[in-house]
C-alpha cells in the first residue's frame, strides 16, 4: 500500500500558513493650533504652516472662538477634530454649546449654581418639584397673562398694593377681618343679598345729602 505523499516530502520543504496579522487601531496625529475662523459652526485651525478645516468634538462643550488655542486630533488628511480649548483671550464670553436634546443629570448629590447674575432665556420653561422655596429681598414678575392655580394660598406681608382696571371675585364663602379702618371710596356702591343683609355697629350713621329712601313691605324702627 502506498504511503501518503505528505510523509514523503521533507519537513524543510513544507510551507507554513502565514500568521494572521494582529488588529491595528486607526492612527491619529495630535497637534496644537489657533482658531482663525469660527463662524456658523465652521472652524479653521492654523497649526504651524497648515491651515486645517476642523470640527468640534462632541466632548468639547466649550464652543471654540476665534483666537483660541486648541488641541486637535488629525485622523485623516482632511479630518481634524477640536478636542479641547486650551487658552482663551480675556474678555471673550465662555459659551457651553450642545447640539440636540441635552440633559444634565446628578445622581445622589446636589446641583448648585453660583454666579453674580443668572439669566434664563427660553421659549417655554417647565419646572416640576415636590417642594419649592424662594427667598429674595425683592422680586418683580412681569407678564401679559398670569394664572395661579392652587388648593390653598396664603399671603403674609406688611403692605399689599394692587392697581388693576377690573377685579372679579367669585367664592362660596368670603370672610374678612380688619382691626383698623375699612374704607371703600367709589362713585357708585351697590350691595345685594338674596336673603339677609345685616349692618351692625355701636353707632350707625346714614347720611344722604339730598335723599334718604327706605322701601319695604314692613319697616321697623326701635
Amino acid at each position: 500500500m502506498n504511503e501518503p505523499l505528505s510523509s514523503s516530502v521533507p519537513a524543510r520543504k513544507r510551507r507554513r500558513a502565514p500568521a494572521a496579522a494582529p488588529d491595528q487601531p486607526l492612527a491619529g496625529q495630535w497637534c496644537v493650533g489657533t482658531v482663525t475662523e469660527a463662524e456658523s459652526g465652521a472652524l479653521v485651525v492654523q497649526s504651524g504652516s497648515l491651515r486645517l478645516p476642523a470640527t468640534r468634538a462632541a466632548s468639547c462643550l466649550l464652543a471654540p472662538a476665534a483666537g483660541d488655542s486648541v488641541a486637535c486630533l488629525r485622523v485623516a488628511p482632511r479630518e481634524t477634530w477640536v478636542l479641547a480649548v486650551l487658552q482663551r483671550e480675556e474678555g471673550v464670553p465662555q459659551v457651553l454649546q450642545c447640539d440636540g436634546d441635552t440633559r444634565l443629570e446628578v445622581r445622589g448629590g446636589t446641583l448648585a449654581l453660583n454666579a453674580a447674575r443668572i439669566e434664563l432665556r427660553t421659549e417655554a420653561l417647565d419646572a416640576s418639584a415636590r417642594r419649592t422655596t424662594l427667598a429674595t429681598d425683592s422680586a418683580d414678575v412681569v407678564a401679559r397673562q398670569l394664572s395661579l392655580v392652587a388648593s390653598r394660598i396664603k399671603l403674609v406681608g406688611a403692605l399689599l398694593s394692587s392697581v388693576v382696571d377690573r377685579v372679579e371675585h367669585f367664592s362660596k364663602n368670603y370672610l374678612r377681618h380688619t382691626d383698623g379702618m375699612d374704607k371703600v371710596s367709589a362713585t357708585h356702591v351697590e350691595v345685594q343679598a338674596q336673603q339677609l343683609m345685616r349692618l351692625e355697629g355701636e353707632h350707625a350713621l346714614v347720611n344722604g345729602r339730598e335723599l334718604v329712601k327706605a322701601r319695604g313691605a314692613q319697616i321697623h324702627f326701635g
